[in-house]
């Protein structure tokens, strides 16, 4: 830290208690009270270097005895102490510390060149513009005093100067001039090594980045990191830098900003009061760029819980939500469960502030041209969507809050049903939420659960999430037939694709063989063997693939009549008929070596759902047959 040595006499004042003394020989002749300090001094001293205390003396001249009042001079009796030191001769140190005090208490008693030369406003003035404001660490500290000198220090443009000279020196990339290194006396020669008495010393000069000054200004009172940073704005700072020293502060202050506490490399400080942080977060929210993506999602996500903690104003609240909205394909499903702070909702989490952020990301996916894209590209490109990952982590939500009991169907629904059915290349997720939900929800009615499965698209199950809804007891009747009719469509389609390549790949290889080296010839010969197996085994599975299709329509106009019968309150010689044409599913062809597991696999699969089928369809017709 920059200093400025004042005055050559020896000290010669002393303290007793709440009174100062000029130990010089003399008795004193006038005392200056200054709140609840006594400075016994001697008139002369004081009337040569201030026009403020000449015209006090001479006002209380015919009094016996001179005492003149100084409660109101910047910086109190501390100001006042270095003054009277400064008054005597005696040695005084100016630094950045206690600068504006002096350049204000200076200024309040009148100390100019008129009085005396080199007086104290001209020395103190001297070194604030020529040492203080050319130094980053020396204006910081500067302007952190002038919070307890206002609105002196504001009138003499000492905020306005400091903010300034942070504000340029923020703005300045710090490798290109060599600070805030140079600035503690540190040169360098013109090769970048750093200089020590002009000799190079061959270390380099570490690099900054934009963020050097952030835990810095974060040092400041909100009022003045405020204006500072309202004037890097207005010198064109780049917003994410802007946005990134305001997340700094923001986490340095609000310790409810982050839900685990782990601040990496910022310092908590002292917690502010509610009233306090509640001010601070909705000034952070005006300051906060609009930009998308300027302020990571987790980050906005933290302030939104917070504001809700502190019941921060509707319009930060709605703020942030927008924010939130604008990205939510970058926000993962741990930050976007928002406990339900409201004494009058009951669920755990706030399902309706995420409904409404949603709502903000469709808004603004359809303003900026989004379209219906058709499954193929979606599948194709899925990351490469926005809006997939957005349903992506809607679904992850939906299953995460399922199992509370206090959510109510029609607001599971209404947040299931808001992502797009484009946006889902799979529905396995929202399959897993809702079986968690009917879980959860074991009192649900027949209706309702089928109209909770109605969001549901059987086509776009994988074959895993059809196995597991096909023995899924939780599922409505007519859904699991969906189910198995669509996966046994979903398996015809993968035999008729691994049909397609084995044919392929058997024109393919003669005229390999064909061009092939002498080198080469031992392992084709050995791949048409393969070949050759992999035929005999694709031929069975083409005549498994026609068994399983005359099945599957056997069984769909089985179930065709079970509908006509039912109605009629009839079919009791549909279970004797189905049975046989099911238990006929349990096959045990062989396959290629390639599929035969897989297949295999399916096919006992397929054999024990539609062992569970016929059972829940006696179930039902039972329950037909008792119906009056």
């Amino acid at each position: 830290m920059a200093s400025m040595k004042l005055g050559s006499k020896p000290d010669a004042f002393k303290r007793q208690g709440q009174a100062w003394f000029c130990t010089t020989g003399l008795p004193s002749d006038v005392t200056v009270e200054v709140g609840d300090m006594s400075f016994h001094l001697h008139k002369f001293p004081l009337l040569s270097k201030s026009a403020f205390l000449a015209r006090s003396i001479e006002e209380n001249a015919d009094q016996e005895e001179c005492v003149i009042k100084l409660n109101d001079i910047p910086g109190g009796a501390k100001s006042f102490e270095l003054i009277a030191r400064f008054c005597y001769g005696v040695k005084i140190e100016l630094s950045p510390a206690n600068v504006v005090y002096l350049r204000c208490a200076s200024e309040h008693l009148e100390m100019t060149e008129e009085v005396a030369e080199d007086n104290l406003i001209a020395q103190s003035e001297m070194f604030l513009n020529q040492v203080v404001l050319r130094n980053w660490k020396d204006s910081l500290t500067a302007l952190d005093t002038c919070d307890d000198l206002l609105p002196h220090a504001e009138d003499l443009q000492i905020v306005k100067r400091c903010i300034e000279s942070l504000a340029s020196k923020a703005t300045t990339d710090p490798n290109l001039f060599g600070w805030p290194i140079r600035e503690h006396g540190i040169m360098q020669s013109p090769g970048g090594s750093v200089l020590w008495n002009g000799i190079s010393t061959g270390a380099r000069p570490r690099n900054f980045n934009a963020d050097w000054w952030y835990d810095d200004a974060s040092s400041l009172s909100f009022p003045m990191y405020k204006r500072l940073i309202s004037t890097m704005e207005s010198r064109g700072i780049r917003p994410e830098i802007i946005a990134g020293s305001l997340t700094y502060y923001a986490k340095k202050y609000l310790p409810g900003i982050n839900r685990r506490h782990s601040m990496g490399t910022v310092p908590l400080t002292a917690a502010l009061s509610e009233v306090e942080q509640k001010n601070l977060l909705e000034e952070i929210d005006r300051l906060l760029p609009v930009q998308k993506g300027i302020a990571s999602t987790n980050v906005l996500l933290g302030l939104l819980r917070t504001a809700m903690i502190l019941k921060a104003s509707s319009t930060c609240i709605s703020n942030l939500e927008k924010r939130i909205g604008m990205q939510l394909d970058q926000a993962t499903l741990e930050d976007l469960l928002l406990p339900n702070f409201s004494y009058t909702m009951e669920t755990l989490y706030n399902v309706e502030c995420v409904h409404r952020i949603l709502d903000h990301f469709l808004a603004m996916d359809q303003a900026n041209g989004g379209e219906s894209p058709c499954l193929d590209d979606v599948m194709a490109s899925p990351s490469l969507t926005p809006i997939t990952s957005v349903a992506k982590l809607i679904d992850g939500y939906l299953a995460e809050i399922a199992p509370d009991i206090n959510l109510k169907l029609p607001k599971f629904q209404a947040l299931a049903s808001a992502v797009p059915e484009y946006a889902r290349p799979l529905d396995d997720g929202l399959y897993r939420a809702i079986d968690i939900y009917l879980k959860a929800h074991s009192w649900l009615s027949e209706a309702e659960r089928e109209q909770l499965c109605r969001l549901l698209d059987c086509q776009k199950l994988s074959l895993e999430a059809c196995t597991h809804a096909a023995q899924n007891e939780r599922l409505p009747l007519r859904v699991v037939v969906q189910v198995l009719f669509f996966e046994q469509l979903q398996l015809r389609t993968s035999i008729a694709g691994c049909l397609l390549v084995s044919d392929n790949l058997e024109g393919s290889r003669p005229l390999r063989s064909g061009i092939a080296t002498s080198g080469e010839a031992g392992g084709w010969a050995t791949a048409v063997r393969e070949n050759q197996v992999l035929k005999v085994g694709m031929d069975n599975m083409r005549m498994r693939l026609a068994e399983l299709e005359k099945e599957c329509s056997s069984m769909r106009q089985e179930i065709e009549k079970l509908g006509g019968r039912s109605s009629k309150g009839g079919g009791g010689g549909w279970a004797s008929r189905v049975v046989p044409r099911r238990l006929s599913l349990k096959v045990r062809s062989q396959m290629c070596s390639a599929q035969e597991g897989s297949v295999s696999e399916q096919q006992r699969s397929m054999s024990a759902k539609l062992d569970k089928l016929q059972a829940k369809v006696t179930k039902h017709k039972k329950q037909l047959a008792a119906d009056p």
